[in-house]
């Protein structure tokens, strides 16, 4: 009777080589997270370094991020910015619309892509014409600063764009790749 009781107690089992002796029932029912996704791969988009990464969607939903263990880069792992990625796509204060604040005004109005990417480009041309030098061909009333995420054909691509196209002489980025 009290070896049928002392059988019965969790850690016995274990040491008898029951690996589900400490196992409840509803940690038994549970199942992984990404069960019955599909995956995407993707690059982390936080620097230039270019870790790969494993989307997991179901239903239009991401329902988590990780780090790609076929990745020749990062092999798998994933910087506290890259684990954090999920937060870009699914957090309920992401930005999803275009917001436009007039100079001096307190409001922020809502307009669709097309009407905004037509304003920068309309004020851009402006800011050149008002600042552009004929004598040394460049303006320096505008200037880029390119991020991380880009890689150095990126930029070189962007560099050919503003110096050639509207003559800026003030270009930044932080291209490590």
């Amino acid at each position: 009777m009290l070896a049928e009781l002392l059988f019965k107690w969790p850690l016995i089992r274990q040491l008898r080589g029951d690996k589900d002796a400490a196992v409840s029932d509803a940690t038994r029912a549970l199942r992984p997270k990404n069960e019955n996704t599909k995956i995407a791969r993707s690059i982390c988009p936080y620097c230039g370094v270019g870790c790969g990464q494993l989307v997991f969607h179901r239903d239009n939903r991401v329902i988590s991020i990780e780090g790609d263990p076929a990745s020749p880069i990062s092999r798998g792992a994933l910087c506290p910015k890259g684990s954090a990625s999920y937060e870009l796509v699914t957090h309920p204060g992401r930005a999803t619309q275009v917001r436009y604040r007039a100079p001096r005004s307190r409001q922020w109005i809502e307009m669709d892509l097309a009407s905004a990417v037509d304003m920068v480009a309309d004020r851009i041309w402006a800011s050149r014409e008002r600042t552009f030098d004929e004598r040394h061909m460049h303006t320096t009333g505008l200037a880029h600063l390119g991020g991380a995420t880009l890689d150095v054909e990126e930029n070189y691509l962007i560099k050919k764009l503003f110096t050639a196209g509207l003559g800026m002489v003030c270009l930044s980025n932080q291209a490590r790749i």
